[in-house]
């Protein structure tokens, strides 16, 4: 580690303003920034801690969402969304490990959108809302690539508006390591159609399988995906497995995801 100040405001307001210094960094749960300050990746002049803001915190249905505030942790989420929304209930309460779990946040991972990471197949696999201290954004606008977003510097997500489907799930294979996502499946059915999104698998990070919400809007069945496929180009490819590996996963995992969601 290194020499830097840390700040830790209580109100949105002061974050903001904290968040004006030269250098400043927000700091969510800390799951991704500590080691990548610990490995010396980054080396913001300043902290700032967004762990105090109580307005940040909390889950809450409105207007046929949930509504989660972006300072709020996986387990939050896992116990406070289980009777609403039991399939996010579920991807929250299978991040990580319970030290995970109880530090990291729904903010934090949406901010990072790391290509493995659980929430963004949620957000994109709802037609999620990103509210950040200055604007909305529509999740698929918010996603833009491996570890990139919408965001402009010193914007913070506030909350996330997630709208509740009909029928929904989520199926990760995991890392075993990491407990992300080698390849997981959100797929929903609401008022507006099916989605299926895909994390773990591309090159550019979270996407929506097209294909595979077309076929599901004419039938909501797993055999309505039978001889679909995915190609293996732009797939990660890494010792944890191939693109070709991850191309098969996303069709198989897809299935499952729609065979739970129909219970």
């Amino acid at each position: 580690m290194y020499a830097f100040d840390f700040e830790r405001p209580t109100t949105l307001a002061d974050a903001v303003a904290a968040l004006g210094k030269d250098e400043a960094q927000a700091l969510g749960g800390g799951q991704t920034l500590i080691p990548t300050l610990k490995q010396r990746l980054a080396s913001p002049s300043v902290l700032v801690s967004l762990s105090g803001i109580a307005e940040m915190k909390g889950v809450c249905v409105e207007d046929g969402a949930v509504n989660i505030g972006g300072g709020t942790t996986h387990a939050t989420v896992a116990s406070e969304a289980a009777e609403s929304f039991p399939a996010l209930a579920a991807l929250a309460g299978n991040i990580g490990d319970p030290a995970v779990r109880n530090r990291g946040t729904i903010g934090g991972s949406l901010a990072n959108n790391d290509p493995a990471a659980c929430y963004p197949a949620a957000a994109l696999g709802t037609g999620a809302t990103i509210v950040t201290n200055t604007r909305e954004i529509a999740a698929d606008d918010y996603f833009q690539g491996m570890f990139t977003t919408a965001l402009d510097e010193g914007e913070i997500i506030t909350s996330v508006k997630l709208p509740i489907p009909e029928k929904a799930a989520y199926i990760k294979f995991e890392q075993p390591a990491s407990r992300f996502a080698l390849v997981g499946v959100f797929v929903s059915k609401g008022a507006d159609g099916v989605r299926v999104a895909v994390t773990g698998a591309s090159e550019e990070g979270v996407h929506r399988w097209t294909a595979a919400e077309e076929a599901l809007n004419g039938n909501f069945a797993p055999e309505a995906l039978d001889g679909l496929s995915v190609s293996a180009d732009g797939m990660i490819n890494d010792l944890h497995g191939s693109g070709a590996y991850r191309a098969h996963l996303v069709a198989v995992l897809t299935k499952r995801a729609v065979a739970q969601a129909n219970g």
